[in-house]
């Protein structure tokens, strides 16, 4: 019965979203989908509130008085570049006690501060795209003012749209050099990997549909656990297909270039 009653407390916990962008939104939609009971959008693009203002259960308004005063959670979702102007809009109508949660990249914990009442706890986070579907990869890296309960409630707010890990502030850019940016490096792969099978005679509809069932069923296989060399391992026979193949990703260093890409993103986060 406890349990149950902490859930209701936090499921009807006040949430405001300030910016109805793409991740703005999916975190929006997958808490209403959770059983979030309110939760406000603040977007000052008329066209983009019609649209969300048709998803039941969203509060939607082009003004952040209307909802951060009462919200006990207010998530940062604007352009990185418009955060600093978000921020002063924002910050003199904080409750006492609110948390703030900030998804724009690059945006220190520091820098928050520096826009924001003394003492108000502080999260800073870096999502990544399958958030829309809910299947989100999170890092999570709380300010020095975050209570471990608040702390808490993020992850439970965020584990909406995926997962979640917690890490210091300082891995903040590798999180967004392997996670944040990853779904692009899939998303690469999966493009070379449908076109090499177009160049030898498959139709598109068919080499799309067999790449993208073979990385969906091959990340599942991942999420039980096995390492992914022994996975690797197993497909691998001696002087087969698959040893042919490999061969030649190592002869082009593909692991080293791997290696460099992320090490770049890496690099850009850091600025």
């Amino acid at each position: 019965m406890g349990n149950e009653t902490g859930s209701g407390q936090v499921l009807a916990t006040p949430v405001a979203i300030v910016g109805g962008g793409v991740m703005g939104s999916a975190i929006a939609s997958g808490l209403v989908a959770q059983g979030w009971v309110d939760v406000a959008v603040v977007e000052r693009m008329a066209t983009r509130r019609e649209q969300l203002a048709s998803e039941p259960g969203l509060r939607v308004t082009g003004e952040v008085a209307d909802a951060v005063p009462r919200a006990r959670v207010v998530v940062l979702a604007v352009k990185p570049k418009d955060a600093d102007g978000a921020l002063d809009g924002l910050a003199p109508l904080l409750a006492d006690g609110a948390l703030l949660i900030s998804i724009c990249a690059g945006v220190t914990l520091a820098r928050l501060a520096s826009h924001l009442p003394a003492g108000i706890p502080a999260i800073r986070v870096i999502p990544n795209t399958p958030a829309q579907i809910g299947q989100g990869m999170t890092a999570v890296s709380p300010g020095p003012d975050v209570s471990d309960d608040q702390l808490a409630l993020a992850n439970r707010l965020l584990e909406a749209v995926g997962r979640t890990v917690v890490l210091p502030e300082t891995l903040q850019d590798a999180a967004t050099a392997v996670s944040g940016s990853g779904p692009a490096y899939v998303f690469y792969l999966a493009e070379a990997m449908i076109e090499a099978g177009v160049q030898l005679g498959l139709t598109r509809a068919e080499s799309t549909e067999m790449v993208v069932q073979t990385i969906l069923g091959s990340a599942q296989l991942l999420a039980l656990g096995e390492h992914p060399t022994v996975l690797r391992e197993r497909v691998t026979s001696p002087g087969g297909t698959t040893a042919a193949a490999i061969r030649q990703l190592d002869a082009h260093a593909t692991r080293a270039a791997v290696a460099d890409a992320i090490q770049a993103a890496h690099d850009v986060s850091r600025g």
